[in-house]
């Protein structure tokens, strides 16, 4: 049983509210604790419990088409391995029409798409970085080779003018 201040809920209880904010029904958590004297906090924490199952809980009051990306995604991996039978009894059941589900799969398997195309872009750029980087510090290294070559140079200049004088002054 789930507590909260100091009420107790059975695990039937807790499925009927989930099932109310799953679809068809889809009712709001505001219209669900006010009815039900739930905390919203307790019916967040069950949706949440429920999305992480693996069940779509919108529960938002809102028709399918304004569901969360989570909730649509979870509707497409319930329904992927569906013959058309069981598919057709899915969206009877859940109010969704077959053309929707296939939508938002579309969707979905088009920013997996798009993920891999940024990801292979990101890497070229990431190489190119890189060679840029190899080629900055290959610079640098002469730089400082030089500098240290100057500088070595003026040193030695100083003990030559220290040892045998300053030539400028005869």
């Amino acid at each position: 049983m789930t507590k909260h201040n100091g009420t107790r809920y059975s695990p039937e209880r807790k499925a009927e509210m989930i099932n109310r904010m799953t679809a068809p029904n889809n009712e709001s958590v505001a219209d669900i604790s006010k009815e039900e004297n739930i905390s919203m906090v307790t019916l967040y924490k069950w949706r949440k419990e429920a999305r992480v199952a693996g069940i779509a809980t919108p529960g938002n009051g809102q028709t399918s088409d304004k569901w969360s990306s989570q909730d649509k995604f979870l509707v497409v991996m319930e329904t992927f391995a569906m013959n058309e039978t069981e598919l057709a009894e899915y969206c009877r059941k859940k109010g969704l029409y077959r053309e929707q589900i296939e939508a938002w799969k579309s969707v979905c398997l088009q920013a997996n798409g798009q993920i891999l195309d940024q990801t292979k872009q990101v890497n070229a750029q990431l190489k190119e970085e890189q060679k840029r980087a190899k080629v900055l510090e290959k610079d640098l290294q002469k730089k400082e080779k030089a500098l240290a070559e100057a500088a070595a140079l003026l040193l030695l200049r100083k003990k030559a003018q220290a040892i045998w004088g300053d030539e400028e002054d005869e």
